[in-house]
């Protein structure tokens, strides 16, 4: 008999909903402070009445310069009031559509997997061990079908409260950067928590509730339990490809037009009111950055849980029904939601930001802090939550592993995290030379500009690639496919701290959008603009994380599903998985391809419509009429709804196509292929995009000799650079985040269908 966990079951069943309401109930707190910050003319205007002070006594810039601040103020509230209706116009249209995709395809995993016993509702012989009978299919499909849609709402609904708080959050940014920049990054990043603290502690609460109602049919038929439980992570990650294929068409259309017109043929500041597309580029921040990564993210987590959870069930966890060290990916999240409170206190509470070149620091030590403290919480939860040895499933066998080899596993996933973060910073930060050289580039125009952040995009990919090879070879050596699956949660256990740093670049970017549009100092604008150079590198390092973690559940949803389909290997030399394989590396290019035509047919139209309005709306370059913001909202709009159906098929239909018709080896082929193909392109791309994105930055800051020598804004260098930058937008925002999308999500898909396929699959093989 295998010795049980330490942590009693009591004990579990308590701590994991607590520190998912603790982690709900800080975020509500941070939210609380940042809706002191006033959005209204008369409360300013009274606070700043009494004594020459506003709000919490800080002196105000506008006072200092003598500028009317109730106008300013009202012009902010006033700007924030129109992105925040943008944005949940365009979210609810969105929706809709995903509503209707979302029943369609609940009906087909019904059909699909009550067919694999003919609709039966006998109990039948559980497929690792035929001496146990477990719950009928039908039971199992049914269950799957609620799961998946439990998934698809929470993911929808992380998405959209993080767009809402970002959206509630800029202008209070923008206003709170009149007193300081650390007033200003201290209100963004506590935004940032609300959303990361919220999607943590809500995704895994209603995991953790799923799970124990299901329990309550299943009882101790733990295998069909947690192969239910698989369609959460499958609704969350379905959600989540839409989510991030349509938010990124919607804001690379609007921003490629807003750059290409305003800044290179009419030579305007970025986010000049005068722009007809600025109000679209300034909702697309929030649709694409924040909604679609906020989905996404959560879709990584409910995956790579439910991966580790369906070989639990399998280990001696799941057969001697030990419910404490069955939850241990769970504990390991709820473990990390308490790091990352204790992290962000360091960044809001512990120091104070007091100068420009602080804020990037500050932003990189959350990562450090949150990484060491939860490594000593990992070794915690390993010692109280595992039985000092156990066995893991290993395809047929038990593999006998030690509570200590796990902890390793966790320890390897959390900190190849932390080196794909700062790779990922040195080569997207405008602070080290690989961004510097892409920026003196462009002294010989856009040509030389693009083949440098190309190079630099290739070449980003080398070590995190190596970090991934490590962890999986260390996690698999130690506990199989399980270690892989707890692998992807360590890098995974912080994301309350990754999410309210990647949350924060998008706020504090339209945080310079409302300055410039409000005609606030030019000082303020400079302050957002810091604020905004360093969110780039922090979204470009939350783009990294997100990729590599992508990478480990993948695998891990791969040996489930290889696992649960029956097969026994996977052998490259036969024609079957061949072919997969070559057909799976395709399919990145091939979304890729239609993601980035999407965005190029988009921009097209965008910019013609605000070439438009330039030449023939009277005194609109004269700031003396007012441009037609709605028409570019809608062009944005009715692009992403319709372009982001095609990629969104093509991820969806693939793996029951191919599981139906050539069967489960040439499905692992294709999982394969699009894996080892998709991570490479998916790093290149989104840095390349960061990179030639700071090159502009660190040419318009002209803080350094270097930069000055290519600047001002304007200059042939800086309009190279721009160039570069426009090139980069679909690159970083649309088809580089969507693949680690598309990767998880045909895994994820083959293992909810993985009986119908071990059943019914191979179709055309048979009769061959």
């Amino acid at each position: 008999m295998v010795a049980s966990a330490f942590l009693p079951e009591l004990w579990t069943e308590i701590l994991i909903p607590v520190c998912a309401v603790v982690g709900i109930a800080f975020s509500l707190f941070q939210w609380f402070i940042v809706s002191r910050v006033r959005v209204s003319a008369d409360q300013s205007a009274s606070s700043s009445s009494g004594g020459g002070k506003n709000g919490y006594g800080d002196y105000l810039i506008e006072e200092e310069e003598g500028v009317n601040d109730q106008s300013v103020v009202a012009k902010c509230a006033e700007i924030q009031t129109a992105i925040s209706e943008g944005a949940t116009s365009f979210l609810f249209t969105e929706y809709r559509y995903v509503g209707v995709f979302m029943v369609i395809f609940a009906g087909i995993i019904f059909v699909f997997l009550g067919s694999v016993e003919g609709f039966s509702t006998e109990n039948k012989p559980c497929t690792y061990d035929e001496t146990k009978t477990c719950k009928p299919a039908l039971a199992t499909a049914a269950f799957s079908t609620i799961a998946f849609v439990l998934g698809a709402v929470t993911s929808v609904l992380s998405g959209f409260l993080g767009m809402k708080i970002a959206t509630y959050a800029n202008a209070r940014t923008t206003l709170e950067a009149r007193k300081g920049v650390g007033k200003a990054f201290i209100v963004a990043f506590r935004s940032g928590a609300v959303m990361g603290f919220l999607l943590a502690a809500s995704g895994l609460l209603v995991l953790y509730i799923t799970i124990n109602v299901f329990k309550i049919y299943y009882g101790d038929d733990w295998e069909g339990l947690f192969e239910a439980i698989t369609g959460y992570g499958l609704g969350g990650s379905s959600m989540a490809l839409f989510g991030r294929v349509g938010g990124g068409i919607y804001t690379k259309a609007a921003d490629v037009g807003a750059d290409l017109v305003g800044k290179i043929e009419r030579n305007i500041p970025e986010d000049d009111p005068r722009n007809p597309a600025v109000i679209a580029d300034n909702v697309g921040d929030n649709v694409g950055d924040i909604a679609g990564m906020g989905s996404d993210l959560f879709g990584s987590y409910a995956e790579a849980s439910c991966a580790a959870l369906v070989v639990a069930s399998i280990s001696s966890f799941g057969i001697n029904h030990d419910f404490t060290a069955m939850c241990y990916p769970l504990l390991i999240s709820s473990m990390g939601i308490l790091v990352c409170l204790i992290t962000t206190l360091f960044a809001t509470d512990f120091f104070e930001i007091k100068a420009v070149k602080e804020i990037e620091p500050a932003l990189k030590n959350q990562l450090i802090i949150s990484t060491v403290i939860m490594t000593v919480g990992i070794a915690v939860v390993s010692w109280v939550g595992l039985p000092s040895s156990f066995t893991i499933f290993n395809f047929g066998t038990q593999k006998v592993v030690q509570n200590w080899q796990l902890f390793l596993c966790v320890c390897v996933g959390l900190w190849a995290g932390l080196i794909i973060g700062f790779v990922t910073e040195y080569y997207t930060s405008n602070a080290y030379s690989p961004v510097q050289d892409v920026a003196d580039s462009c002294r010989t125009g856009a040509a030389t500009n693009v083949i440098f952040g190309l190079a630099l995009g290739y070449k980003s990919v080398i070590i995190p690639i190596f970090a991934i090879a490590v962890s999986i070879f260390v996690s698999f050596s130690f506990a199989a496919m399980y270690g892989v699956a707890v692998a992807a949660l360590g890098m995974l256990s912080t994301i309350a701290t990754g999410l309210a740093i990647d949350a924060y670049g998008p706020i504090s970017d339209n945080a310079g959008g409302i300055a410039e549009m409000a005609g606030m100092s030019h000082r303020i604008r400079e302050r957002t603009d810091a604020l905004d150079a360093a969110g780039n590198t922090t979204a470009a390092i939350g783009k990294g994380f997100a990729i590599g973690s992508a990478a480990l559940v993948s695998l891990a949803l791969f040996g489930a599903f290889v696992s649960r389909a029956g097969v026994h290997t996977v052998d490259v030399l036969t024609p079957k998985v061949i072919i997969g394989l070559l057909v799976g590396a395709m399919l990145p290019y091939w979304f890729s391809a239609m993601t980035m035509k999407s965005v190029g047919s988009a921009a097209l139209k965008m910019v013609e419509e605000v070439r438009r309005q330039f030449n023939t709306i009277p005194g609109l370059m004269e700031g003396t009429a007012k441009p037609d913001y709605a028409t570019c909202v809608k062009i944005s709009t009715d692009a992403s709804i319709k372009e982001m159906i095609p990629p969104g098929c093509l991820v969806m239909l693939t793996p029951l196509i191919v599981g139906f018709f050539f069967g489960v080896e040439t499905l692992s082929g294709v999982l394969a292929g699009s894996l080892v193909s998709g991570v490479q392109i998916a790093i290149s791309a989104s840095n390349t995009g960061g990179a030639w994105d700071n090159a502009k930055k660190y040419i318009e800051a002209g803080v350094s000799e270097h930069a000055k020598s290519l600047g001002p804004k304007g200059s042939e260098p800086h309009k190279a650079a721009v160039i570069g930058d426009t090139i980069g937008d679909p690159l970083k925002d649309t088809s580089g985040p969507s693949l680690n999308i598309l990767i998880k999500l045909m895994a994820v898909e083959s293992l909810v269908f993985a009986p119908f396929f071990a059943t019914h699959g191979g179709i055309l093989f048979k009769y061959l």
